[in-house]
Order: C-alpha cells, then structure tokens, then sequence
C-alpha cells in the first residue's frame, strides 16, 4: 500500500479503509523506531475491539510495545505469516507486513486519523 494514501494514528498505526473493513498494520516510522522486530501478538479473529484501546503487542530486540486499535469493531482477519516471519514487519511494514482487518462497526472514525502529511509532521513533532 502507498504510505501516502492511507491514515495514521498518533500511536502509529496505519489504517487502509474501503468501506466498513480496515486493512491495519504498523508504520514504517514505527518499524525504525522498534528495530529487528521478532514477534507478534496479533489480535484472534472475532475479537471486539475498541478504538484507541490495546488489541496486540509487538516485541523487538530493544522494546516491547501495544498495539492499539485505530478503531472500534471486529477482527475478521489476521495476517498468520507473522507467526513464522514477524521481520515481514520490518520488510514491508505498508504491504506485507500488515497485522489484521477489522470490520468497522463506524466506519466515520476514520476521519479522526492523520493523513500521510499530518503524520509526517506529527512523527517530526515527536521526542521518541
């Protein structure tokens, strides 16, 4: 996916939204900033989850750090090729890195998230 056409959220989550279903994964920001990432604790299919709440964690050589949710819904689907090869993050953090889909059960809570330009600045702004 094109880092510029999808939404960010402060906790640095992506989001890819077409219609009530969201594609969500972690940014590349993120990805430097955790380093060699070497496991994911994905959210289990048929989870309800709530937006700007934790749904995963992500563990890397330096850190281990939540996952929250971009929004509130159910997952419908995880990304299982994380369980054997959690670097995909690292690789492809906007592709094939991707964590899991959710169904929105409000699909305007996309307004709420960053644009790539808004993100970048705010990833600028940011003492991490």
């Amino acid at each position: 996916m094109n880092p510029k056409e999808i939404k960010y959220t402060k906790s640095h989550e992506w989001a890819a939204v077409k219609g009530n279903i969201a594609v969500i994964g972690i940014s590349d920001f993120a990805s430097k900033q955790l380093g060699d990432i070497v496991f994911v604790d994905a959210p289990k299919v048929g989870l309800a989850v709530t937006k700007g709440k934790t749904f995963g964690v992500i563990e890397s050589v330096k850190t281990v750090s939540d996952l929250y949710s971009p929004f509130t819904g159910k997952i419908i689907k995880t990304n299982d090729a994380l369980e054997s090869d959690p670097a995909k993050v690292n690789e492809d953090p906007c592709g094939s890195g991707w964590i899991c889909e959710i169904e929105l059960s409000n699909p305007t809570e996309a307004k709420e998230l960053m644009d790539f330009t808004a993100y970048e600045k705010h990833c600028a702004e940011s003492h991490h």
